[in-house]
């Protein structure tokens, strides 16, 4: 497997310019609806962009593509000796294996991303995702930097494992995450029918917002059928404004401090614990 490819499919870089300029749309549009005093999805509406917190997101972007630099190289490796011990080979000819392997990595994606938000290990790194207090298009690429001790390239072994060719799933995967860069936005209202079956700003709106009915809702990625059927899938309060950021954790925008933050916090209460099997269960139980 070619890594350069798999970086490609995988991390999307190839989106950032169109996503730039889809920013910067989206931030004058934001303006000019918030001197109406409601945005687009009928909600009271505050500044929806804030300059501090965007500029630690671009040092965030920096960071994050150096280290993806490195990571990708080692991933490869990992899917072909997944694509070597696979139980069949899947033919991806017709709709049917194509369709059955987006619905499998959505699935996947589902389990991992709860995980990600009840297990400190794993939140530690995907709290950077929900730290901004604004949530618009720049929020979308607020990734942590120690994504790789986290495992969410994990979702992709177990489809290559079971039959589907390496690129393809890595493809498929990246084109989930890719979805889900256009979920961070107000300014996309109710879709109708469309809203009971995949993931939509509506619903992703909801999975950031700190208020009290939606922690831990609405962990889909392109789909939000598994939400609904255990039982995480959530609404937006109403008549109640949507409040973002992570709860506990203090403002910062030092992109170090950012990235690094959940980690420094979940160490500490180890170090604090008195015992390894202590710390054990502070390292795998819910966030700290």
């Amino acid at each position: 497997m070619d890594f350069s490819a798999l970086d490609f499919l995988h991390h999307r870089g190839w989106l950032t310019p169109f996503i730039l300029i889809l920013m910067v749309g989206e931030f004058f549009w934001l303006h000019y609806v918030a001197t109406r005093g409601k945005d687009p999805s009928g909600r009271r509406f505050g500044a929806p962009y804030d300059l501090k917190e965007s500029l630690a997101t671009i040092g965030m972007v920096i960071g994050q593509f150096a280290i993806r630099l490195a990571v990708a190289p080692l991933l490869a490796p990992i899917y072909q000796l997944a694509a070597q011990h696979r139980l069949i080979a899947i033919e991806m000819q017709g709709i049917l294996p194509w369709l059955a392997l987006i619905v499998l990595v959505d699935f996947l994606y589902y389990w991992f991303h709860r995980a990600s938000h009840t297990v400190a290990a794993f939140w530690a790194s995907h709290s950077v995702h929900h730290s901004s207090t604004r949530f618009n298009l720049s929020a979308a690429y607020r990734l942590g930097w120690t994504n790789i001790l986290s495992g969410g390239w994990l979702v992709a072994v177990l489809p290559i494992l079971i039959g589907f060719p390496p690129l393809t799933v890595v493809l498929v995967f990246g084109l989930n995450l890719t979805y889900q860069l256009f979920l961070h936005t107000t300014l996309v209202g109710s879709l109708g029918p469309l809203e009971w079956l995949f993931n939509t700003p509506n619903h992703h709106r909801v999975h950031h917002a700190t208020n009290a009915a939606c922690i831990d809702r609405n962990f889909g990625g392109l789909l939000i059928v598994f939400d609904r059927l255990f039982g995480t899938f959530a609404q937006a309060p109403r008549d109640e404004a949507l409040r973002y950021g992570t709860q506990g954790r203090r403002l910062s925008y030092n992109p170090l401090q950012i990235a690094l933050g959940g980690w420094m916090q979940l160490f500490a209460a180890m170090r604090r614990a008195g015992s390894v099997g202590a710390a054990a269960k502070l390292l795998f139980g819910p966030p700290v």
